[in-house]
């Protein structure tokens, strides 16, 4: 799969997936720190690209988008240190599903997917 890590997040993000195979990019390398969530929106689907945010407003802007998708982190540490083992895990589990449009949420002890209407649980 292919990311791009928005500005909310730590450039170290791009480590725990780049180990995993996933062609990764910090948004910081590719557009202006002030773009607008649907610049990268257009940019990642252009790319295509799967966002990683913890951005709640990506998720309203993604709904009805064929792509890209999008994965939310809705955790209280962000640090990739702590948490990027158990953020990759969710990813793959979530597999192919995650690509063309969908929206991944991961919070503490739940990982939902929503590939357009309605919301499938993968664990929790």
């Amino acid at each position: 799969m292919r990311f791009v890590v928005d500005m909310n997040l730590s450039p170290e993000w791009v480590h725990p997936l780049a180990e995993q195979g996933h062609v990764t990019i910090h948004w910081r390398d590719v557009g202006a720190v002030d773009a607008l969530d649907d610049d990268i929106l257009i940019w990642a689907a252009e790319d295509d690209r799967i966002v990683l945010t913890p951005d709640l407003d990506f998720g309203v802007a993604a709904r009805g988008l064929k792509a890209p998708s999008v994965v939310q982190l809705r955790l209280d540490n962000l640090d990739p240190l702590v948490v990027g083992t158990s953020v990759v895990q969710s990813i793959a589990a979530a597999g192919e599903a995650v690509v063309g449009g969908a929206i991944l949420t991961i919070e503490p002890g739940q990982t939902r997917l929503r590939p357009g209407l309605g919301t499938i649980a993968i664990d929790g």
